[in-house]
């Protein structure tokens, strides 16, 4: 366990040792700058993604991926859903890299996104930090389609808080090639427009109606039946929709007094809603798998929320340190309790280093 603690500690420490970036009332005038500190934290994040051995519940499911690989080429990949990662595949066995490259392409991706996404908000260590237990531990060493669709997704978020829909759209419908499952933030967009909602609103519906006859329509059914299967229950479901129902409440509460663009404002009001939503519907049905998976891409609500939070309450000093404290404090609670008693943290301890 102890390198999961060493990857959380190190932005943990840096968190509390900093202060936060540039104040401004509008997140789209705060630059988002990659610098050589930066740069080595994503080669890091790549390297401890990508390289892991044997680590991760789906791992054996991956290396049923590679298997058939083998006898495909990239003229196969129309006929395949997902035909992103299926690329992956391919490349990798072409380079001679296996499931290692897949690994690590996929690490890499997912780990920009995340990067990126952390820059763009007041105190990028601290959003990083809250990633660690959940989001990388877990979602990246663990479903690696979806990891790289969120990575692509979170580039999305910013470009749009920054009012790019166009930008936006791309990339989630990037990230949808990877893990179609995707497309369905693309409704959320709408609401974060407070100008030209109209027009928003139709550029939007366009978008997820092509990226649903495109990635969707074949296998929408298929897709359906796993998720609704009964017999099939995430355990942990609902501490993880609990995760997110938090700084759901929290923005709800408090965001008024997060120093972010209008836009930004109404679009984590719909994530916060969303997230409240999906715990309540999670009592009467039995859809824990499906609420689940789709509250992997509410998880960018975290990272905003506790990296904005000790800046908006305002209220313990400059560097608001006591509320920072209690953050780290709360995730690595959750982290601790995940690695110690979750039902599959077995396949992710003890960390592994290898080549696949």
């Amino acid at each position: 366990m102890l390198p999961y603690w060493i990857f959380f500690a190190v932005p943990a420490l840096a968190a509390l040792a900093t202060g936060p970036a540039m104040r401004v009332r509008d997140d789209r005038a705060r630059p988002i700058e990659m610098n050589s500190t930066w740069l080595l934290i994503l080669l890091i994040l790549t390297v401890l993604i990508g390289f892991r051995y044997e680590v991760g519940g789906d791992w054996a499911n991956y290396l049923r991926y590679i298997t058939r690989a083998y006898s495909l080429d990239f003229a196969d990949l129309r006929t395949l859903d997902d035909p992103g990662y299926w690329a992956l595949n391919i490349l990798s066995l072409t380079l001679g890299f296996g499931m290692t490259g897949v690994n690590t392409l996929g690490a890499f991706i997912f780990s920009i996104g995340l990067v990126v996404f952390c820059r763009s908000t007041p105190r990028p260590w601290l959003a990083l930090a809250c990633a660690q237990p959940y989001l990388v531990t877990v979602v990246a060493m663990g479903y690696t389609r979806q990891s790289i669709a969120l990575g692509l997704a979170m580039i999305g978020l910013v470009m749009l808080g920054r009012g790019r829909f166009v930008v936006f759209i791309v990339w989630v419908l990037l990230g949808a090639l990877f893990h179609k499952t995707a497309v369905m933030l693309l409704p959320i967009a709408a609401f974060s427009s407070s100008r030209n909602r109209w027009l928003s609103l139709g550029i939007i519906i366009s978008a997820t109606l092509l990226g649903y006859k495109v990635l969707l329509e074949d296998s929408a059914v298929h897709l359906v039946q796993t998720y609704t299967d009964q017999s099939i229950a995430s355990s942990g479901a609902l501490v993880r929709l609990s995760m997110n129902l938090l700084p759901a409440i929290l923005f709800l509460f408090y965001r008024y007094r997060f120093l972010i663009a209008a836009s930004e404002r109404n679009l984590w009001s719909v994530f916060s809603l969303l997230a409240v939503g999906m715990f309540v519907v999670f009592f009467p049905s039995n859809l824990s798998t499906p609420l689940d998976r789709l509250a992997l891409y509410v998880l960018p609500l975290q990272l905003t929320v506790f990296s904005h939070l000790p800046d908006a309450l305002g209220v313990f000093g400059k560097r608001n340190q006591v509320v920072i404290f209690a953050i780290l404090i709360y995730y690595a609670l959750a982290m601790y309790v995940w690695l110690n008693f979750a039902v599959h943290s077995r396949y992710w301890v003890p960390y592994q280093l290898g080549v696949a």
